[in-house]
């Protein structure tokens, strides 16, 4: 169960990370997407990034 959980934690960082990028319109990729400079997807992508944290820090508690 640790081993999902820290891989849900990486996978839910670095999309994250990506939604932050394109809500706050640093990363302009894909050229068609609906997320980029919309603001609201930099606050859903801090959102996922904190459940990511939790996740893999409920991980490592778990050994």
């Amino acid at each position: 169960m640790a081993t999902v959980l820290r891989i849900f934690g990486i996978v839910a960082l670095l999309m994250g990370g990506l939604w932050i990028g394109q809500g706050l319109g640093l990363i302009m990729w894909p050229a068609s997407s609906f997320m980029l400079a919309q603001t609201q997807w930099a606050y859903i992508g801090a959102g996922l990034m904190l459940i990511g944290a939790l996740a893999i820090w409920r991980a490592s508690r778990r050994g």
